[in-house]
């Protein structure tokens, strides 16, 4: 196989298109061209479906871009870093972290990350939907109990679990009673009627009846502490308020524990900033228990 053809391809399906892929490259368009339909050629598939206006990868294409730019990628890394006369971490690192571990945790980790690591161009997207590594360029998601992807290695790198907490003003409810209760808008919890806990006097079910929908779960904390209702949170999140008495605990939620993974391409070999971002990860959470997010957390 011609690399160089190879290279080409990933370089217009990276940029979609000839004429975008020549403008950031430098390169002309008609090598480009050539040099994709002769990569095509020597495969004998078609890579590209091309129309009047639009070019899109064909599955086979898809196929070739998602196992070889990587592999493209490390090679144009480590060419760099032998040429450096090292392999100090240095270029851009892009992370997909989910909302609430951002808010919590991120903008403190990415400064720590950003002081010790200079070279590192760090850029840390929030979201909670699943991402497509590498159709997006990231070089690291991460996620909250994701599904299994063969595509995709990683570990968990913190644990943490749901309490139900509410302001100590808030009469617990006695018999069949329900408790109003805060809920995070489009969760779990809001399409239920009442809550399966374990506290320390055995299991219980407590009814609830849902009187505020918010869609952030740091809103439901703070409608909490003014006393609203109750609410289903995780423990990292109200540790300092139970400390201080702000607010109570009624029990742990049943159900599986939340688990943190950082996910990333399954491969023999990891650039020197993936491997430190990772490692930066066990640095702060080196146990990875609800209070070491906790500490995060004003």
């Amino acid at each position: 196989m011609d690399f160089l053809a190879l290279t080409d391809f990933n370089l217009v399906a990276r940029h979609g298109g000839f004429g975008r892929a020549a403008r950031e490259s430098g390169r002309p368009k008609a090598t480009l061209s050539r040099r994709v339909a002769d990569l095509e050629s020597a495969l004998d598939l078609r890579l590209f479906e091309r129309g009047a206006r639009t070019l899109k990868l064909t599955e086979e294409g898809r196929a070739l871009h998602e196992r070889t730019s990587v592999l493209l990628t490390e090679l144009d890394e480590t060419a760099a870093q032998i040429a450096s006369g090292g392999g100090a971490p240095r270029g851009r690192l892009r992370v997909s972290a989910p909302l609430l571990f951002s808010q919590a945790a991120m903008g403190k980790l990415a400064a720590g990350f950003a002081l010790k690591y200079r070279d590192v161009h760090l850029e840390v997207t929030t979201e909670d939907r699943p991402v497509d590594m590498v159709e997006e360029g990231y070089d690291l998601v991460i996620r909250v109990n994701p599904d299994p992807d063969a595509r995709l290695v990683g570990r968990i790198f913190l644990r943490d679990r749901l309490v139900v907490v509410a302001s100590p003003a808030l009469a617990r409810p006695k018999g069949t009673a329900a408790a109003p209760a805060v809920v995070r808008a489009g969760g779990a919890a809001a399409s239920h009627s009442s809550w399966e806990v374990a506290a320390a006097s055995g299991r219980r079910r407590i009814a609830v009846e849902p009187v505020l929908r918010l869609s952030s779960l740091f809103m439901v904390r703070d409608a909490v502490r003014a006393g609203v209702g109750t609410a289903q949170l995780p423990l990292s999140l109200v540790a300092h308020d139970l400390s201080a008495g702000r607010l109570v605990h009624w029990g742990d939620v049943e159900g599986p524990e939340i688990a943190l993974w950082v996910l990333y391409p399954s491969r023999r070999l990891l650039s020197p900033r993936v491997s430190a971002f990772l490692d930066f990860l066990k640095e702060a959470f080196p146990a990875g228990t609800p209070d070491e997010l906790a500490s995060f957390i004003d």
